[in-house]
């Protein structure tokens, strides 16, 4: 072989190494950002792009959302509790110029700043805040985030607060607290059943005065709801006995009324009998 077949080869795999070097593909979720001779020259879109080797540098940005999870923070409250708060933040590149010339390291940069907004915006709140405002607390840490990763390229769409653990003894005390709520809670819905229910039997007592025979029905109804279990014992109300013993009282009053007055008959035959018997004396005597 001589001198200039290998001269030919040697061109040969140096242009293919060029080729290889000079072909970049950019996928369809991703722009290409072009520096030559570390000048910006333009962004790529999604294809085949050809540069040219060690004079161009091609950086592909992604364009797809990052989820990116905020580790836990140790925060004092505006009411010097300590609890830790751990978060999760959404976000994706919108320029991808900025992404490359305006920041060194997008994902670091944006982790750093969550961290931090995250612990002084929860910091500003108290702990009932924290705990029940969560959905405001998460606007507000999205839209300081929005505003500063602007100028990055870089848009948060979605920040929430993902765990907040609480001290022992706060869970203790919260506990207790909720205990008496519940405690309170059902006091009071029990006062108020018992108050209503005294009105309603007050309304009932009323008809019942106006309608006597309403609250006898009552008593038969509520023998026959004892019966249903077919027992042996059988229950009378108070006022059904009281009745009972009054419909006595009359039944003996009016016994006595009949031997009064047959008491009373019987004395007025027997002076007619003696009135009688006296006349026919006065009678004989005067025939004598």
């Amino acid at each position: 072989m001589d001198a200039l077949s290998v001269i030919a080869i040697i061109a040969a795999v140096v242009v293919l190494v060029l080729v290889a070097m000079s072909i970049r593909v950019v996928k369809q979720y991703e722009r290409g950002v072009l520096l030559r001779f570390g000048r910006l020259r333009g962004v790529r879109q999604p294809g085949l792009r050809f540069i040219i080797p060690f004079v161009d540098v091609l950086r592909r940005v992604s364009l797809r959302t990052v989820t990116m999870p905020i580790q836990s923070q140790g925060i004092i409250t505006r009411d010097n509790v300590s609890i830790d708060v751990a978060g999760v933040a959404y976000y994706h590149v919108t320029d991808a110029e900025k992404a490359v010339l305006a920041i060194e390291d997008v994902a670091v940069a944006v982790n750093q700043i969550a961290q931090t907004t995250l612990r002084n915006v929860v910091g500003q709140h108290s702990l009932d805040q924290a705990l029940s405002e969560t959905d405001g607390i998460n606007v507000n840490i999205r839209e300081i985030l929005d505003r500063t990763t602007t100028e990055w390229g870089v848009m948060v769409t979605l920040v929430e607060l993902k765990d907040i653990q609480l001290p022992e003894s706060m869970k203790r005390a919260m506990a207790r607290e909720a205990e008496a709520e519940r405690e309170k809670r059902a006091k009071i819905i029990a006062a108020e059943g018992e108050s209503a229910a005294a009105a309603a039997l007050g309304k009932a007592s009323d008809t019942m005065m106006a309608h006597p025979l309403a609250l006898q029905l009552r008593n038969l109804q509520s023998l026959i709801e004892i019966g249903v279990d077919k027992n042996t014992t059988v229950v009378f109300p108070a006022p059904l006995m009281s009745t009972i013993g009054d419909l006595g009282a009359f039944l003996q009053r009016e016994d006595r009324a009949a031997q009064a007055a047959r008491a009373h008959s019987a004395r007025g035959r027997a002076e007619d009998r003696v009135h009688a018997t006296g006349t026919a004396w006065r009678a004989l005597e005067e025939e004598r």
